[in-house]
């Protein structure tokens, strides 16, 4: 980012010069804060408070002692107001020459907009009934030598909210309880995992083989043991399912996750997912937790199972989260919405792009896909979009899903499913397959698939194979974005908008 050295920039810097010369500190080591803004104006609330009159008179000896940022400030002779931000909220200050002392009224010159400082003093309220703290000594904390953006507007260009989210949130306290809730959901996701018997581990960042998901992964380069390895693009999948080799039953994992893929409002190429394994269930069981964990989620942090979301043209519209939620075959959907039946087409991926190109479908890249990649492709083309309230998408084609147990009846498909709601894929979720022979072919197809230019087919794995040969239990698997959840439930279109700070390109690129 350019700096540019404002006219304002260069008087903060001389009033920080002139402080320096004078032996005061300007970035103080600790302030001891007696109460918050929120709980200031708690105590306001009570009543009983003095006026300003009767304070100057008689000065307490229990002043509280609050902190926080500057974000205004107004002169009217011997008489000045501003406003202290916390991450509570604000209060207005009141600051009086004859109350203050000439010599630290005449140090309000100093303090600037944007200024971090400790603020002593008494309550009372206003003419205007503005609970104030009526200043009786100050302490400057923090000097600030760039100023805030513009009071009334704050950041208007998106692309400097990302880039300068630390303005975006001081600016808008939407912005901040945005953040302050995404915090609250994964606490209360976590806890509701601790109440169902779940235990959190961690699993591996870093991997040898590239595992979990169809997706191209960022390589970097380990020096001390001078191999490539992966960063991880799905939260330990195949960690976890050895976990429960080992005898874990229940386990969980909130990870950051990373693909080297495209940007678009509903994808990043860094990411937060949760994943849980469950020993005996199947994706049945899972699809009931799943309509239970939103219940309980929704509830707890939003208060209602509705809420409003943009469509997308744009358009508000109420999505209902009360279960049950309806339950649709993903085959069925394409033929429905396409005209073909993509299990014609299973050992035939270039009749299946014929087909595709028949009815003038545009796929990016497909003629370098598989058949599994160009399934799910044509899917998102024609189906996915349309899925605006909570919906199941089940029993997905074997061949699209390299992880998951195939279905008893129809072994051409898989008991899958995945939550869509308002388009986007919130949760992906199947029966393990636990089968080592089964895995192996398909590990071996995935092999085939990436040598045929498939950058998001899976690598094989032998240590995962191995470990499966050791005995592995029927189990199901669930994995849900985050940051989608978030964006979702705040009622957001883009996904930068859910994370405080987003990957961005380098400015001027």
């Amino acid at each position: 980012m350019a700096i540019v050295e404002s006219n304002e920039y260069r008087d903060r810097l001389k009033k920080l010069s002139d402080l320096q010369k004078s032996g005061i500190s300007s970035y103080v080591g600790r302030y001891e804060r007696t109460a918050t803004t929120k709980e200031a104006l708690a105590l306001g609330e009570k009543g009983a408070l003095r006026t300003h009159e009767e304070i100057m008179a008689k000065p307490s000896k229990k002043a509280l002692k609050l902190c926080g940022r500057l974000i205004s400030f107004r002169e009217h002779g011997k008489i000045s107001f501003g406003n202290l931000q916390d991450f509570d909220g604000k209060i207005q200050l009141c600051f009086m020459e004859d109350f203050l002392g000439k010599d630290k009224f005449e140090f309000l010159k100093k303090t600037d907009v944007a200024d971090f400082i400790g603020a002593e003093g008494e309550l009372f309220v206003t003419k205007r009934g503005e609970t104030t703290l009526f200043v009786s000594d100050f302490v400057l904390l923090s000097k600030a030598l760039r100023p805030l953006p513009e009071k009334w507007h704050g950041l208007q260009d998106q692309e400097q909210k990302y880039r300068q989210r630390y303005l975006d949130t001081v600016m808008d306290r939407t912005v901040l309880d945005r953040f302050v809730f995404r915090s609250g959901l994964i606490k209360a996701l976590r806890e509701f995992y601790w109440t169902q018997g779940f235990t959190e581990i961690e699993t591996p960042v870093l991997e040898n083989i590239s595992s979990g998901a169809s997706a191209r992964p960022f390589i970097t380069y380990h020096n001390a043991l001078d191999i490539d390895v992966y960063l991880r693009i799905a939260a330990g999948e195949l960690w976890q399912k050895m976990a429960i080799v080992g005898g874990f039953e229940k386990t969980f994992e909130v990870a950051r996750c990373f693909r080297n893929e495209g940007m678009d409002p509903s994808h990043l190429q860094e990411f937060t997912m949760v994943e849980h394994y469950a020993a005996y269930w199947n994706f049945e069981d899972n699809m009931e937790f799943t309509e239970k964990m939103f219940e309980s989620l929704l509830q707890k942090t939003v208060g209602t199972l509705k809420i409003n979301v943009k469509d997308r043209n744009g358009e508000d519209v109420e999505v209902d989260f009360k279960g049950p939620w309806p339950r649709k075959k993903f085959t069925e959907m394409i033929e429905q919405d396409s005209g073909i039946d993509v299990l014609d087409f299973v050992d035939d991926e270039k009749g299946l792009l014929k087909a595709i190109k028949a009815k003038k479908i545009v796929i990016e890249k497909a003629e370098s896909l598989g058949y599994g990649n160009l399934v799910d492709a044509l899917y998102k083309k024609v189906s996915r979009p349309k899925l605006v309230q909570p919906t199941f998408v089940t029993h997905h084609p074997l061949l699209t899903k390299p992880l998951a147990r195939k279905n008893d009846e129809n072994p051409t498909i898989c008991d899958t499913f995945q939550l869509l709601v308002n388009g986007w894929e919130v949760v992906n979720a199947y029966s393990e397959l636990v089968d080592p022979i089964d895995q192996r072919a398909r590990f071996e197809a995935q092999a085939k698939a990436k040598a045929g230019g498939d950058e998001e087919a899976m690598m094989m794995n032998e240590e995962y194979l191995t470990a499966m040969e050791h005995g592995m239990p029927c189990m199901s698997g669930w994995g849900m974005g985050i940051d989608r959840l978030v964006t979702l439930l705040t009622g957001q279109e883009n996904l930068k908008d859910s994370v405080l700070f987003p990957l961005m390109r380098p400015e001027g690129r």
